[in-house]
């Protein structure tokens, strides 16, 4: 079955950049549209303010009163025809003094308000000459009459300068946005090389031609491949473990299955006591290679974690109801926790605490979790008031099918699979005197839960 993927991460990465390199030329866009555009405007604005404001300078109220100029006005196409640039002076019961440049056509002034400051408008009374205007009303000295003066400018200069403006700013945000977006297209390409990279270190391991990646690679890359390496490792390791398993497991077979077989071809008469026999031996080997597989397949889905005291309360009551002659305690940390399986912290602890309580003069005292010289464990005592186990044999005692007693029934086991489940959980157990029972101490050391 193909693997699903979910999309292109350069994909991703090129829309979102896309997507924020539009949404910031577009706003700046706009406001430096917004802003130059106002520049000009304001700035034409003003100049058709210089200009009423000398028309209302220069005005005075003749003899006959009406309007005139004691001083010409300065720019030349007031005097020419259709320039432009006009002005107007109106006044109720006045005929309008217009300029020469308006020619037979007359502004329309409304005269019904009162324009005290200026007031500037768009106005579009001349056909296919949109204009600019500004216009005020003032009531001159020696006159009761308001009069209205008014400066239009043509808007053809006004808004070619306000096409070319937009024009430089939409060719240039065009350009400046493609350059972001090439900039940001070669930047994803380039940090995501380490990635490629990587893949390609990958075809060469399943290839068979390397076994870890080895290219240096950048600090954000680098803890994904050291994890990468470990895992490796840690298959490697697991790997290797199978392979030794199974050898031992095919050793541990082997001298059975021979006995079995010559038996069987010399037809011996002890032939159902032989099998029988060395079945048990093969059962007893079977059953440590699968609790020590059990613990590897656990301990390769992840972090483990149980709390020592709930285990070891199940295991004492478990306990209690097969010898319920033994005198049975447990004291210390309630809440300590182990990175181990539950399932194979309870085998550990069935083993340690039922030997306990079998070869023990009647007394068993679990501690969970006592003073410890390292904070990364925890140590788990089991102690009985047995005869203990002489120092000499403390080693031996681990070896599988190792049994000190044999009076009494047992397949020789549970020392072994104590000893190599906590191993490949990276912990370990000793073997010693109890100082306050006097019989077997029994520390177990289980790294602690993070």
């Amino acid at each position: 079955m193909a693997s699903r993927n979910t999309g292109s991460i350069t994909r991703r990465m090129l829309l979102i950049a896309a997507a924020w390199i539009l949404v910031l030329l577009i706003g700046g866009g706009v406001a430096l549209d917004r802003t130059l555009t106002g520049l000009v405007v304001r700035n034409f604005d003003d100049q058709l303010g210089y200009m009423l404001t000398a028309m209302v300078a220069s005005a005075e109220i003749g003899p006959d009163g009406e309007v005139f100029f004691n001083r010409p006005l300065g720019d030349q196409r007031f005097l020419e025809p259709g320039s432009g640039l006009y002005w107007q002076i109106s006044g109720r019961g006045h005929e309008d003094f217009p300029s020469r440049s308006l020619w037979d056509r007359s502004l329309a002034v409304r005269t019904d308000h009162v324009d005290s400051e200026p007031h500037i408008y768009d106005s579009d009374q001349f056909a296919g000459e949109p204009l600019r205007v500004i216009e005020r009303s003032i009531i001159l000295p020696d006159s009761k009459v308001r009069w209205w003066f008014t400066v239009a400018a043509a808007r053809g200069e006004l808004d070619a300068q306000l096409r070319r403006i937009r024009s430089i700013l939409v060719w240039s945000f065009a350009i400046l946005g493609f350059g972001l977006f090439l900039m940001a297209a070669l930047q994803i390409y380039y940090g995501l090389g380490p990635l490629r990279r990587v893949r390609r270190a990958i075809v060469e391991m399943r290839e068979g031609r390397a076994n870890r990646v080895t290219e240096p690679l950048p600090l954000e890359v680098q803890p994904m491949v050291e994890e990468l390496n470990a895992l490796l490792a840690h298959v490697e390791r697991q790997a290797e473990e199978a392979r030794t398993h199974a050898g031992n497991l095919a050793h541990a077979l082997k001298t059975p299955l021979t006995v079995i077989m010559n038996a069987a071809t010399a037809k011996a008469p002890d032939l159902a006591d032989t099998t029988i026999r060395e079945a048990a031996v093969m059962r007893r080997q079977v059953d440590h290679h699968l609790a020590r597989a059990r613990a590897v397949g656990r301990r390769a889905v992840g972090h483990s974690r149980a709390t020592v005291w709930d285990s070891a309360e199940a295991v004492v009551r478990s306990v209690a109801r097969l010898y319920e002659s033994v005198r049975l305690d447990l004291d210390g940390d309630r809440e300590a926790a182990v990175a181990i399986e539950r399932q194979d912290l309870d085998e550990i602890l069935g083993n340690l605490i039922e030997n306990a309580a079998k070869y023990g003069g009647g007394s068993v005292f679990v501690t969970v979790c006592a003073t410890s010289d390292d904070p990364r464990f925890c140590e788990i005592w089991v102690e009985d008031d047995g005869m203990g186990i002489p120092e000499e044999e403390r080693v031996r005692i681990f070896d599988r099918g190792a049994r000190l007693d044999t009076g009494k029934p047992g397949t020789g086991l549970g020392l072994a699979i104590v000893r190599d489940v906590a191993e490949i959980y990276g912990g370990s157990v000793e073997l010693g005197e109890s100082e306050d029972l006097g019989g077997l101490l029994v520390t177990l050391r289980l790294p602690r839960a993070r």
